[in-house]
């Protein structure tokens, strides 16, 4: 695969879901063109494994890593603080953390794990990030998302799936919220300078998914094995919106190899994503009353 830009030269990139598949290689090749890379993970061995990676493929660059379960949203927090403060500019954010999780889980927080790690976690770092990101705009905003949203069934009264809780169907539904949080990104920043841009990677055989149990787990490490791509060709498409002359002033839409693509009727549209947009803001708002 050829070089990102040269353009990546002197440019900071946040990752989240950095240590492993897509994540991994966007941060590798990024940083290959010249960007310092701040990884986000919640594994201290395999974050510190990728940033061994990182430093043997681009010398005299000195990435960063901040530890943070993505799952809770005060960690995320947390981190995302302590990446504006440490950060004189940011050019790029990769939302790229996620999760299929088989049974319900709930956090200590109130929140659906899978729905708290694949959403949420988008969400609040976002908005830890977004001053640094204006300041130093042009800047771009990456989130992945799946065309698993097309099987996403929407309940707006129950928005964390938690009756009736179906891994898949949650995942689902997650992937249909990264579309819509990008839609109103992109329409509350139009003309910032900062573009934000959703992708879905293919289906990626990788450890995505290692952590459903059961029939699900199975079925997923199948279809992988038979229809999965490899993460160097998964990942093209964030490489791509992160650093492609081409995708520099392109906001607010959905991207399949390197190329804008439909999505269903409900993931574009903008009173959907307002709507989620407020419906996410008083879920977090009420959970920080509670604190």
């Amino acid at each position: 695969m050829p070089e990102p830009a040269a353009a990546m030269r002197g440019k900071t990139v946040v990752v989240t879901g950095s240590t492993s598949g897509i994540g991994e290689v966007a941060a590798l090749r990024l940083a290959e063109a010249g960007a310092r890379i701040v990884l986000v993970a919640r594994d201290r061995g395999r974050a510190e494994a990728t940033l061994r990676k990182l430093e043997a493929s681009s010398t005299g660059v000195e990435h960063a890593l901040h530890l943070g379960d993505l799952s809770r949203t005060a960690e995320v927090r947390r981190v995302g603080e302590a990446i504006a403060a440490a950060e004189p500019r940011i050019d790029v954010l990769i939302n790229n953390a996620g999760a299929m999780i088989s049974e319900l889980e709930v956090t200590d927080e109130g929140f659906e794990r899978t729905f708290a790690t694949n959403h949420l976690s988008y969400v609040v770092l976002t908005a830890a990030l977004r001053d640094r990101l204006l300041a130093s705009a042009p800047a771009r905003i990456v989130n992945t998302a799946s065309d698993a949203h097309r099987m996403a069934r929407l309940d707006w009264t129950d928005l964390q799936s938690k009756r009736d809780y179906g891994g898949f169907q949650a995942y689902c539904c997650t992937k249909l919220y990264n579309i819509l949080f990008t839609r109103e990104l992109a329409r509350q920043l139009d003309g910032s300078g900062v573009v934000a841009n959703c992708l879905h990677p293919g289906l990626v055989n990788s450890r995505f998914g290692s952590n459903a149990t059961g029939p699900g787990r199975l079925g997923l490490s199948i279809a992988k094995s038979i229809f999965g791509v490899s993460p160097e060709k998964g990942a093209r498409t964030i490489i791509h919106l992160a650093s492609a002359p081409e995708a520099a002033d392109v906001t607010g839409d959905y991207w399949v190899k390197q190329r804008p693509a439909r999505t269903t009727a409900i993931a574009a549209d903008p009173a959907a994503a307002e709507r989620l947009w407020q419906a996410t803001l008083a879920l977090l708002q009420g959970r920080r009353d509670e604190a």
